[in-house]
């Protein structure tokens, strides 16, 4: 089976490679939180969830609407093709094989898990995303909680459970935090949504109810984040609230135009914050890292 040049160029562009950027913060805070750590194995996850299961999960996501609009990180998206679903298939395998043979059964099991549910959000024959609560619950779940969880679990050396550690808390807070990101990401694409038989959680709320969505959703991880830092490690919760600033300000000011005019409610300003926030995000949580893993006491 032959493929012309431009096929082989779409599939890349469609595997979205450099989105994984905006799902990295979930990494860091996992590494930056975890107390025992095979930086060996931080690598190889690392490079397992960014390089192949976030690919992998956007070309197959692709490959089954075949959006004509813009989606996350692509304006104008090519038209997918059958190496898309091919490339897909090899990069979940590799990845589960990789898992295996390096790291463990824990990770291995959760990262399985995680991609299951993602052709289940994507499949025609399941398409989870076209029903506005279970499609925003997936990736609530398994984006925030389950990827902390499961990002742990490959890069720790402590036999200590998971669930009987402070860290329950801060996967919680993540899953908060991309749960009142999610319907963001939504906020643009009505019209396609609707085109394509899709009823997304944004639809459901409107503009505006996306918006006090995500504040509210932002404001429990922010409790929650508060009683993590500031209760349970005795750190800092300003440090986290100083990195975020300029997104936190971004926000209010997308909010205010768009309730002005709709019409801000853009691709353009969408990936401007998914920019901010990438930023703030994975600078706040590298951060963190080299404080809690590095002697920074001076800081």
């Amino acid at each position: 089976m032959k493929f012309d040049q431009q096929t082989i160029k779409n599939t890349i562009i469609l595997l979205r490679i450099p989105f994984s950027i905006y799902l990295m913060p979930v990494y860091f805070f996992a590494l930056s939180q975890t107390e025992e750590i095979d930086w060996v194995n931080a690598l190889i996850v690392f490079l397992i969830l960014h390089l192949l299961v976030y690919p992998a999960s956007n070309g197959y996501n692709s490959y089954m609407d075949r959006d004509t609009e813009s989606i996350g990180g692509i304006e104008k998206p090519p038209l997918p093709s059958n190496l898309l679903f091919w490339c897909t298939l090899t990069m979940d395998f590799l990845a589960v094989n990789i898992s295996l043979f390096f790291l463990n059964s824990a990770f291995t099991v959760l990262m399985v898990a995680y991609i299951l549910m993602s052709r289940a959000y994507s499949y025609k024959g399941i398409r989870l995303k076209k029903y506005p609560i279970p499609g925003f619950l997936t990736v609530f779940i398994f984006q925030g909680f389950v990827t902390f969880w499961m990002v742990n679990e490959g890069i720790t050396t402590s036999e200590s459970s998971f669930f009987q550690s402070d860290l329950i808390y801060a996967a919680l807070a993540t899953s908060f935090m991309i749960g009142g990101a999610y319907p963001m990401s939504q906020i643009y694409q009505h019209k396609q949504d609707a085109e394509s038989g899709d009823q997304s959680i944004s639809m459901m709320l409107g503009i505006k109810g996306t918006f006090y969505f995500g504040m509210a959703l932002f404001g429990i991880a922010g409790g929650l984040l508060f009683y993590y830092f500031e209760i349970l490690q005795q750190g800092s919760f300003i440090t986290y609230i100083f990195f975020l600033l300029p997104l936190l300000i971004w926000f209010q000011i997308w909010m205010f135009k768009t309730f002005k005019n709709e019409k801000e409610a853009s691709f353009h300003n969408l990936m401007r914050m998914n920019n901010i926030s990438a930023i703030c995000m994975n600078l706040c949580y590298i951060f963190f890292a080299f404080q809690n893993h590095l002697d920074f006491s001076w800081f």
